[in-house]
């Protein structure tokens, strides 16, 4: 009973074999995926692939790595979707600080204006953060009101403390399964439970069993069984808690 929290299913890397894809995890427990949009051009097709599989959800957002595919009509666009469609959260937004030529002005514009949509019409949002979980949590903290989950979390132990106390979950997958990643392993042994929830990224971010493949949402499996033994609970443990937990966030049933 496994819930993956971030799973781009959507992506042209599984249009060859997206129904084969579904049925391995769906054989290997994920009853259930959020699948967060990353720029306007996409949110038709999500829609209906979403519309086709009750085992998936939409959200639908403008994410900071896309800047080229954006345009300031695109928030007013999006305010429409989420009016029409009342999708279970808005993103994947965020800001990324990583990647070069990013304009940092337009990231940070595109990701206040999302916020205020997701307290305005009170929903939960999907949030990419890479070298920026300081500004992200202190983003949050001034326009208040939100609550959502920030996605493969790579920040500090005191970064996911603020998280929390400011009402937010973190998300962690495949670079959990990394022994090198000693820090987020050391988050994943000993963090609240009530605070974590579990995801794939797929197609990205392959497990250490996978490297340089392409990762698929049954890979899920491997990612709590990994969790739950740093953490010396049972898999049924981890499952049970990570999937109250998004449902909890997300609504969904």
């Amino acid at each position: 009973m496994l819930v993956d929290s971030h799973c781009h299913l959507d992506a042209a890397e599984f249009a060859a074999d997206r129904e084969t894809v579904l049925k391995r995890a769906r054989k290997a427990g994920v009853i259930a995926q959020i699948v967060p949009a990353i720029r306007l051009a996409d949110f038709a097709d999500l829609r209906e692939l979403c519309a086709q599989h009750a085992d998936l959800h939409a959200a639908y957002g403008l994410h900071p790595m896309y800047l080229a595919d954006h345009a300031p009509a695109h928030l007013h666009a999006l305010r429409d979707w989420i009016k029409r469609e009342r999708p279970i959260a808005i993103g994947e937004c965020g800001l990324d600080f990583y990647i070069d030529g990013l304009d940092a002005t337009t990231q940070r514009d595109y990701f206040k204006a999302q916020l205020e949509l997701a307290r305005e019409f009170d929903l939960p949002v999907i949030l990419h953060a890479r070298r920026a979980v300081e500004e992200v949590i202190a983003t949050l903290r001034r326009i208040g009101g939100l609550r959502g989950v920030v996605h493969s979390f790579s920040g500090s132990d005191e970064q996911a403390r603020q998280l929390w106390d400011t009402g937010f979950l973190i998300g962690l997958g495949g670079p959990v399964t990394y022994e090198r990643a000693r820090r987020l392993r050391a988050l994943a042994s000993n963090m609240p439970l009530e605070f974590l929830l579990i995801e794939t990224d797929a197609p990205d971010q392959p497990l250490a069993s996978q490297r340089g493949q392409r990762n698929e949402p049954a890979a899920l499996l491997e990612v709590a069984q990994t969790i739950a033994h740093l953490r010396g609970i049972s898999l049924e443990t981890l499952a049970l808690a990570t999937s109250a937990n998004a449902r909890r966030l997300f609504a969904f049933h």
